[in-house]
This record gives structure tokens, sequence and C-alpha cells, in this order.
């Protein structure tokens, strides 16, 4: 429960600067000027990672601003120069190759050359629809809402309201919100989904909004807890939330626990168990989660490495520095299919086929 506390609170926790070298490369718009720095190595802060259509990687860092690597050198981005934040929690690209950083103080647009910050569009928080070109975005300054980018209009959209997460702020005012998302996800039917603190995951099909309540998600316990941090649909159509258990969504027809409640669109399925195998493991909750090129599931538990599941084999791969295990945050696969890992206090880690190895350029 302390680690889970800890990686709650790591979200909202505020961010430090970083010291720069030398001048490389100029962008700029009529928004935002961008200078960045060569370096020679990333900082050990890297909270997310993503390789664009070009192959350059882009490491985000929550305390040290943005890094590219275009697989000789390393260029840094912070406030310095030009950024509103140096957090930044998601990368995302469009179908035109456009990059997108989203920070604590704005979503930056990178068209290849120049850097731009998105405009909200004021008084339009109640536009949701859902388009095959949309773009989704956490909104990491007021949890009452999150953005959809079409392209043209960053829309800023109002969350639904559900009693469970009304009756948790009655009980909880000091609290976090709840209705803070920590993730968004696509599936393969282009419906949009949400992870959230502490109201467990929720669907946009583009004309109503379903649930999956945190007490579903995570039987253990409701609330502070891990949260949805990260989604994912396996090759089988299936879909993973926050713990060994996978959910049925579209694949089969309505079981009989869904005929008698027609307000529950999912049948939970205990799956792989506790990762360690222990009966009363505590492996059960995870940071991020995603599908390799071969339909293998990687998982990245905070402080118990990386974990591979093969269908039913499961196995663990340590991340540790001087025999101790590191906390971990983030898993990527690249364009190559290699997989990536970002951690808390230690950088970036490459997989090489064996183990995890740091990057190092």
């Amino acid at each position: 429960m302390t680690l889970l506390l800890l990686t709650f609170n790591l979200f909202f926790s505020s961010c430090g600067e970083t010291p720069k070298t030398n001048k490389d490369i100029t962008s700029s718009s009529e928004h935002l000027i961008t200078i960045g720095d060569t370096v020679t190595q990333l900082s050990n802060n890297i909270m997310v990672i993503y390789q664009d259509k070009k192959n350059n990687y882009w490491f985000g860092s929550w305390q040290d601003g943005l890094f590219k690597y275009d697989g000789k050198s390393i260029v840094h981005f912070t406030t310095e120069h030009g950024l509103p934040s140096n957090r930044l929690e998601e990368i995302k690209e469009d179908k035109q190759g456009n990059i997108y950083f989203n920070t604590s103080k704005g979503i930056i647009k990178y068209n290849g050359y120049n850097f731009s910050i998105l405009q909200e569009t004021i008084g339009d928080i109640e536009k949701w629809e859902l388009s095959v070109n949309d773009i989704w975005f956490k909104n990491l300054t007021d949890a009452q809402f999150v953005y959809r980018y079409d392209g043209t209009i960053l829309h800023k959209l109002k969350l639904p309201k559900i009693k469970i997460g009304e009756e948790w702020i009655q009980k909880n005012p000091t609290s976090p919100n709840p209705y803070s998302i920590y993730c968004t996800y696509k599936d393969s039917k282009g419906n949009i989904w949400f992870g959230s603190a502490v109201l467990g995951a929720f669907r946009y099909d583009g004309s109503k909004f379903d649930w999956i309540t945190e007490s579903d998600v995570n039987e253990l316990h409701y609330g502070p807890s891990n949260g949805v941090r990260s989604i994912v649909e396996d090759k089988d159509g299936y879909f993973w939330f926050n713990t060994e258990y996978k959910y049925d969504i579209y694949n089969k027809p309505y079981s009989t626990k869904r005929v008698k409640d027609s307000t529950q669109f999912y049948d939970r399925i205990k799956s792989i168990g506790c990762l360690d195998g222990k009966k009363d493991g505590d492996l059960n909750e995870y940071l991020s989660i995603i599908k390799d090129n071969n339909n293998s599931l990687w998982i990245a538990i905070y402080l118990n490495g990386v974990w591979k599941v093969d269908g039913k084999n499961v196995k663990h791969y340590p991340i540790q520095v001087d025999g101790k295990n590191i906390p971990i945050f983030y898993l990527f696969t690249d364009n190559k299919g290699d997989i990536w890992l970002g951690t808390h206090e230690n950088g970036a880690f490459k997989f090489n086929g064996q183990a995890f190895e740091k990057f190092i350029l």
C-alpha cells in the first residue's frame, strides 16, 4: 500500500530544473521559440518514451523536460528554451507526422521544424464526439476535463460524473480529485478509453460512457490506489486494465450475468493470477502494460521489475542497479519491435534479448 500511495502522489508532485550545455537546434513559430542543447546523455527521470515515423526517439521527463535522439545525438529542451513546463506525460503523433507533447502547462505541437502551443477552445466543454483522426490527451491542470484534438481545434471536454466519484469527493474533500485521468487508449474498434486515479476505467463509444469501476478493476482495495495507469487490448481482443484479470468486452455474446444486468458490458476473467505465483503475492497491480510484435504482454511493476506474459508462460526480468530493485514506470515498443523502459531515477533501459540494459549514447 505504501508503494501504491507513493506512485499515486508522484502523479501530482512538482518538478525541478536541469542545467544545460552546448546550443544545437533552433526551431521557432509564432507561439513558441525553442532552442535545444546537445547533450551526451538522458536525465535520470524518464517517464514517457516514443519513436516517431521518422525513427526519432523522444524521451519525456517529469522533471527535466524533453529529449530527442536521432540515432546519433541527443538534443535537450526545457523551459529555458521555451517549453511551457519541464513535466511531460504524453507523446503522440498524427497521421501527417506531427508530434504532440502534453506538458503540465499546455500541449505542444511539433511539425518537424517548429514548435507551437495548441490553444484550447473556450466554452466548448460539452462537445464529446468520436472520429478516427482524433487525438485524445489527459488534462494535467484540471481533473474535471480531458482534451480532444481534431486536427484543428483542441476541445476541452468535461468528464461525466458518476455516483461513486461524487461520494468520494464528499468523503475525501482534501484528497486528489478521483476523476484525474492517468491514461488514454484507443481500441481496435476506435473507441476511446480512460484510466482514472480512483474510479477505474471508462469507455466512450461516440454516444455514451461505460464504466468498469475501481472495485471491479481491483477488488483488493478501493482508493486511494494505484489507479488505472495503462490499458492494452491483447491479440485475442481481451482488455487489461491494472491487475491479473482480463476483460471480455467485444468477443463473445452476452453471458447470463450480462443479461441479468444490462448495465454491465463486460465479463471479468481470472487470467494469469499473481505474477510471482504466490497465493498471497502482491504483484497484482502494474504501472505499464504493452503488447509486443509477437503479441506477448510486457508488464512493469514499480519495484518488482518487468514481467513478460506469453500465453500462460510468465518470465521475470529484474531491473536492478547495484543489486537493488529500482523504481520503474513506462514500457514502450519501438518501430523495430524493441522494448524500452522508462524509470523514475535511473534513465531509460532497452531490452537486448536477454535483459534490460541502461541506454547510454
